[in-house]
């Protein structure tokens, strides 16, 4: 069976890093404040990364998020340069199980609950698997709705975590928050998420201000995940 072809990203966005210059001349702010969800959204659908918070009394993490059909090899060096370099992509269920991609554990114990699935490689035009290359082909190849349990290897270098049923509405993380930015936004329900670091000697999380001072260093739109299920609350068509 001939393999799945996976398509180049196709974004007319640039890379944060090409924005950032245009950021020196910004006023500084003079207190925290969240960005519109509106703008949020056309930046996500336009293939730029997101910094989505969660809730203060839970991981009280920023990720950044990206939607898999946008992430170029360029994309995937930057994000895991800037993160925890654990990258993850959210999927929903029933695109798991066509796939082929079963739970990573049958009793999960992590605090959060964060279904993570075995791991996969995507195995055509790949080496190792762990490059910038390899995991942005896998993430693409992941999202493509044309691709076949075949097209990958077990266990490999991506991650993927099973989004429940229902998005943000049914459990406030930044998985279902990743599925549910691509499917506001028209875009295949793929997305690619890492915690933020801070770029120190012991690579600290970064918490609510760190993570504003990063967004804004990049031209970046920042959210939280009660904003997403805000908006999905207040717009049940989606739009």
């Amino acid at each position: 069976m001939a393999p799945t072809a996976v398509s180049p990203a196709v974004t007319t966005s640039p890379l944060p890093a090409l924005k950032r210059s245009a950021q020196a001349n910004a006023a500084p702010r003079t207190a925290f404040a969240f960005d519109p969800i509106e703008s949020a959204l056309a930046a996500f659908g336009a293939g730029e990364f997101l910094v989505v918070m969660d809730s203060e009394d839970r991981e009280n993490e920023g990720d950044l998020i990206i939607a898999a059909s946008h992430c170029t090899t360029e994309k995937m060096a930057w994000m895991i340069k800037h993160t925890s370099g654990y990258i993850c992509i959210a999927l929903p269920g029933d695109r798991l199980d066509e796939l082929d991609i079963p739970m990573m554990v049958p009793d999960n114990q992590e605090r959060h609950r964060t279904a993570y699935t075995i791991t996969v490689d995507y195995k055509h035009g790949t080496t190792t698997g762990i490059s910038a290359s390899d995991r942005s082909a896998t993430v693409r190849a992941l999202a493509s709705p044309t691709s076949l349990p075949s097209d990958f290897t077990r266990p490999g270098h991506m991650v993927p975590l099973r989004a429940r049923d229902g998005g943000v509405l049914t459990r406030m993380g930044h998985t279902e928050s990743g599925v549910d930015l691509c499917l506001l936004t028209g875009l295949p329900p793929a997305g690619v998420l890492c915690e933020l670091v801070n770029d120190d000697a012991r690579g600290t999380m970064a918490r609510r201000d760190d993570c504003r001072a990063f967004a804004d260093r990049w031209g970046l739109k920042m959210i939280s995940v009660e904003m997403l299920a805000e908006w999905r609350r207040t717009h049940p068509d989606g739009q």
